[in-house]
Parts: structure tokens; C-alpha cells; sequence
């Protein structure tokens, strides 16, 4: 795994959207989908993108999949923006700033 592929996943605003959801809880994919347009089909794909960038995890619960933020993948992206962090302070300051203000 690397950066790029958890980039190019979120780099599509549904996928950020799910994502952002999972950030507040783990939920199953029809929940998920409450307040979304979208199809069972097109969830699906998004979250099998998600998971294969390890961004999230799923878990089987009965007949419903369970899914959640993977701790694993947030570390790349931390590690990724730690090497930058030197050369440009302010601005990664300035995103984790933003990044606080966009937590509910």
C-alpha cells in the first residue's frame, strides 16, 4: 500500500463522503447509504475501493457487514504528511486547523 492509492480513493468526493461517515462510527453499508443518492451497487463499489486502500475495515455481523475507519491507513497518510511537515510548517498547520474545524 501506498500513498498514492489512498490519494486517488479519496480523491473522489462520494468516497470522502462515506468515509467522513465512518469517521463518526461504524455502520453497515445500508446505513451508510441513508441521505445519499446512490445505489447498493455504486456503494458497494466505493467501499471495496476504500477497503482496498486501507482506509476501512469491514467485520461480518449476522448478515450485515459492519464497516469502520482503518487505524492502519490513516498512519500512511500521518507518515506521509509528517515528511512534509518540515518543509512546509505553516501550511500543514494550517490543514490540521482546517481539518479540526471540519470535525462535528
Amino acid at each position: 500500500m501506498n500513498e498514492s492509492e489512498i490519494f486517488k480513493a479519496l480523491a473522489d468526493p462520494t468516497r470522502r463522503s462515506i468515509f467522513e461517515k465512518l469517521a463518526t462510527g461504524g455502520m453497515n453499508a445500508s446505513r451508510l447509504r441513508e441521505g445519499m443518492t446512490i445505489s447498493q451497487p455504486a456503494m458497494s463499489q466505493h467501499l471495496a475501493v476504500l477497503k482496498t486502500a486501507r482506509l476501512i475495515r469491514e467485520e461480518r455481523q449476522g448478515r450485515f457487514v459492519h464497516y469502520e475507519v482503518d487505524p492502519h491507513g490513516l498512519a500512511l497518510i500521518t507518515q506521509w504528511l509528517t515528511k512534509y511537515k518540515a518543509y512546509w510548517p505553516q501550511r500543514v498547520d494550517a490543514l490540521q486547523a482546517l481539518l479540526k474545524d471540519m470535525d462535528p
